[in-house]
């Protein structure tokens, strides 16, 4: 069978096997017999391998870590077992971060970077440029000084402090990532997204419904009017928060604390900012709205979150004037002046200053990571469902 197998169906074929093995094998079955199954799982339905794992079938169960569909639902039957059928605790992942993300610190050899007291006298004049082509130049001779400075804990809250051109130049968020990774890597998600778009809306329409998902899709699909109660996000930025719906938060994992909603995550990717119609003319007019925008109390101070998210400043959703990233305490102008374009400089932005994603947007952003810029394959940690969801768009 080749066509596709829905969550329910997956689930209801998961059952079924853990029940036949814990028929064979008892309470424990071996790990070699899971991973057999795992793979004839993935044999059966090649619609559910994924292209990107060593194995195809890891994310129904992995061996090295003991995770996965499989693994999960032995837990759980265990679990209810013990408890005599009721399913008392949460699940709980053994994994631990290993080196990949955004927060792993990466050499750069091929640029050639000032040193010493050329080094420091560059940064000195980068506080008082005013020449976009001298800014991007000095920016960067002294990216690899930049990256150690990020990456040293006890400065690393300095750096846009010592390089403040990030606060009123566009582009060089972008700059630095292409310095980390390349330009081919740099223009994954602008390249891959329009083939990815629809795919992501069909897999949302199988999920179970509330308001919000239903207005995202059909945003998504551009099925909304302007005359609405509540306009949505174009077409673009309604089917990227369409994969915070299909990898949601995870379980907090921690008694008493509370889980964050998956309407809730999807204010950790964006936030819109309304202007009147009249302020929106002369902000055009006047070629930048940075100075009104960073006057925000709600999106700028010393006490806002190191996680950086979007601020969309427009008279709708639908027509933003100007996007920012977010970023602690301060709004960092996006070069481009679309959603995708605002979205990339916001994943770009976790790795050009070392940021660890929002623990409810993770599984989101290591899918893109991985997915769509192809970053730390085979070295990040992925759940199951990341896995899956690659399976589905891409097979």
């Amino acid at each position: 069978m080749t066509g596709e197998m829905k969550d329910r169906a997956r689930r209801d074929l998961v059952s079924i096997v853990v029940a036949e093995m814990f028929e064979k094998y008892g309470r424990a079955p071996p790990m070699d017999k899971r991973a057999q199954y795992a793979l004839g799982i993935v044999t059966l339905f090649p619609s559910l391998k994924d292209p990107y794992s060593k194995k195809g079938y890891e994310h129904f169960f992995d061996i090295d870590s003991n995770e996965g569909y499989i693994a999960w639902k032995i837990k759980n039957t265990q679990r209810e077992l013990s408890n005599g059928g009721t399913n008392g605790g949460r699940r709980r992942s053994s994994h631990t971060t290993g080196s990949s993300g955004p927060n792993l610190e990466r050499e750069v050899t091929k640029v050639q970077q000032l040193e010493g007291d050329q080094c420091r006298e560059a940064i000195s004049l980068l506080k008082h440029s005013t020449d976009n082509e001298q800014t991007f130049m000095k920016m960067r001779e002294t990216f690899q000084h930049r990256q150690k400075l990020i990456h040293d804990p006890e400065q690393c809250s300095t750096v846009l402090t010592v390089f403040p051109r990030f606060l009123d130049t566009k582009g060089l968020v972008a700059q630095d990532f292409d310095l980390l990774f390349g330009a081919e890597t740099s223009s994954k998600l602008l390249e891959k997204w329009d083939f990815l778009k629809a795919k992501v809306i069909e897999q949302a329409k199988d999920i179970s419904k509330t308001p919000l998902l239903d207005h995202l899709i059909q945003s998504a699909e551009e099925n909304t009017d302007e005359d609405d109660e509540v306009p949505g996000w174009d077409s673009d930025m309604a089917s990227l928060l369409l994969l915070v719906y299909l990898l949601p938060p995870p379980p907090s994992g921690k008694k008493g604390a509370v889980k964050i909603s998956t309407r809730e995550a999807v204010d950790h990717v964006v936030k819109f900012h309304k202007l009147s119609v009249c302020l929106a003319n002369v902000l055009e007019f006047a070629g930048t709205c940075a100075k009104s925008c960073r006057s925000l109390q709600e999106h700028s101070g010393p006490n806002q979150r190191r996680q950086p998210y979007i601020l969309a400043v427009g008279t709708t959703r639908k027509h933003i004037h100007e996007f920012y990233i977010a970023l602690d305490g301060d709004l960092l102008p996006c070069k481009g002046k679309s959603s995708l374009s605002a979205f990339d400089e916001l994943f770009k932005a976790h790795y050009v200053f070392g940021i660890s994603y929002d623990q409810a947007l993770n599984g989101m952003y290591t899918f893109v990571q991985t997915t769509i810029y192809n970053i730390d394959v085979g070295h990040s940690h992925e759940t199951p469902r990341v896995k899956d969801l690659r399976a589905k768009l891409l097979n």
